[in-house]
């Protein structure tokens, strides 16, 4: 006996399948986001680095690494950019992070990545650094679409104790309190158990438990290596040779690091996930070189708008990639793996606002030219440098600056606001970036780090990044057509930001002598 299906049957039978969650999970690869915190560019060891990073080095070389890959030069805004697909200028969080006792969060009104592709059947998971809110309880993640989360709510905290210091300035007091919580709940359990290694414990433990049948969401935001410097002993033992302490405690901070993003790896391999996964690596700014990171050969730090604080090292390592093996140098945003994510889950971002975000994966997969031209740094009207440069910098006298600043009156943008914009191969900066020095590399003469006396900080700079990645030559004067157009797409931004949002500290934060920090309202 045949089994003959008619034409409707088979129309019927197709929907089925594609309706089917546990069918259509199977094409739809799982996702796995593991980000560092003040991670430099001349920290990985593909980068010629004195530190050791076999695991991302492995995995890099058989993925596809991103060399034209930016980031913002601070922790909020980078992981408001990466949940939301939409510019800092466009959730009032273009200024500074957010600190504990702040009353905001990224806006609720904003539909983040984890809600986006719960729609879409994915399983969804966070470990680490929130950062993005937390003085009610619908900023914590999970009311924001995570299903589970094991982490911390602030920006940093004791590797260690998990807690977190911090003065509260409308009390004239600083508290210590812990800040570390599984799912809402205060987890006090965890004291003595190095950061680096309970998240990615827990990490490994949530690929276990997944049911291979459904899609994973897994978001690793680690608390390395950001400040303070702290490590396991063991760590330390293949820096010897590194005689600066700082140089060298962050060394082996990032071996842990690179340690647990192998093991997270090998995790998704032995459970049977790594033939459909789309793992990627990515720093949330350029590395703080006072606590031990470098951006060599970029100039500046984080918090500045220079290649060293918003070049971030980055790659994405899977089987589904077309072109492994590879070095991609077209431009990506970290605003754009929301778009990217929901692309790969088989949708297309249904965002209450529209995003700035585009979908890069045939840039990356296949490497096609990459659909955005433009990206904006940031426009940031109240930008003060809470770190000032260790050496002097150039500076034209102020009757220049301010000649300068009249000359591009005409533009209808204020240049002495803290900006920059990208756009093809140039970058436009205005007012002051931040710290301008070159850092020199770790063990290396620090003339290296001398800005050239020719080269004077002005409230408008352009530089063309294609050939002048570490940008040492200015050349304002001879594209000032270029100039015009950089400064119109920057008055165009502003015209669509929104306010800043950076309100005083709500006292009513204080958690306390013996409690943690968390929502207050």
């Amino acid at each position: 006996m045949t089994n003959t299906l008619t034409m409707e049957e088979r129309f019927l039978t197709v929907v089925f399948l594609l309706s089917c969650p546990t069918l259509a999970a199977a094409r739809r690869p799982h996702i796995v986001f593991i980000m560092a915190d003040d991670f430099g560019w001349n920290d990985v060891g593909y980068h010629s680095s004195e530190v050791l990073t076999p695991n991302l080095d492995r995995l890099s070389a058989g993925g596809v690494r991103l060399e034209n890959y930016y980031v913002q030069p601070l922790c909020s805004p980078s992981r408001n950019q990466l949940m939301t697909g939409r510019y800092q200028i466009h959730t009032g969080m273009q200024h500074q992070i957010i600190w504990p006792c702040q009353p905001y969060c990224v806006p609720l009104d904003e539909e983040l990545l984890p809600e986006l592709l719960k729609k879409e059947g994915y399983a969804t998971h966070m470990v680490g650094k929130w950062h993005l809110g937390m003085y009610k309880k619908g900023c914590l993640p999970t009311r924001r679409g995570f299903d589970s989360y094991l982490g911390y709510l602030t920006g940093s905290e004791d590797y260690f104790t998990h807690e977190r210091c911090y003065r509260i300035a409308a009390l004239n007091v600083t508290r210590c309190a812990l800040d570390l919580r599984d799912g809402e709940e205060v987890a006090t359990g965890y004291k003595g158990v190095y950061s680096t290694e309970l998240f990615s414990q827990r990490a490994i433990s949530t690929i276990e438990k997944h049911n291979s049948t459904e899609p994973l969401f897994l978001y690793v935001a680690l608390q390395a290596v950001h400040a303070p410097l702290q490590v396991p002993e063991r760590y330390l033992a293949p820096y010897s040779f590194i005689k600066d302490r700082q140089r060298q405690l962050y060394a082996g901070m990032v071996s842990a690091m690179d340690e647990a993003v192998g093991n997270i790896t090998a995790a998704l391999q032995k459970a049977g996930l790594w033939d459909d996964t789309v793992l990627v690596f990515s720093t949330d700014n350029g590395g703080q070189t006072m606590s031990g990171g470098s951006n060599w050969p970029l100039r500046g730090r984080k918090w500045s708008l220079w290649e060293g604080g918003v070049r971030g090292v980055a790659f994405v390592a899977s089987p589904l990639l077309n072109h492994p093996g590879t070095v991609s140098h077209e431009l990506i945003h970290i605003s754009d793996w929301l778009p990217t994510f929901v692309g790969l889950a088989g949708a297309i971002p249904k965002t209450p606002k529209p995003l700035d975000g585009f979908n890069v994966w045939q840039a990356i997969s296949n490497g096609l030219a990459s659909p955005r031209l433009e990206l904006l740094h940031n426009i940031d009207p109240l930008f003060i440098d809470i770190a000032p440069c260790p050496t002097s910098e150039h500076r034209l006298p102020l009757a220049e600056v301010a000649a300068g600043a009249d000359l591009w009156a005409k533009s209808g943008f204020n240049v002495s606001i803290h900006a920059a914009i990208r756009s093809s191969g140039w970058k436009l900066l205005t007012g002051y970036p931040g710290c301008s020095v070159w850092f020199p590399r770790p063990g290396h003469n620090s003339s290296e780090a001398s800005p050239s006396s020719r080269d004077p900080l002005k409230p408008v700079m352009l530089f063309n990044i294609d050939k002048d990645p570490e940008e040492r030559v200015e050349v304002s004067a001879d594209f000032p057509a270029v100039v015009d157009y950089l400064l119109s797409r920057l008055r165009q931004h502003q015209k669509s930001a929104l306010p800043i949002n950076f309100p005083d500290d709500d006292p009513k934060c204080d958690p306390g002598p013996d409690r943690a920090w968390g929502p207050w309202v």
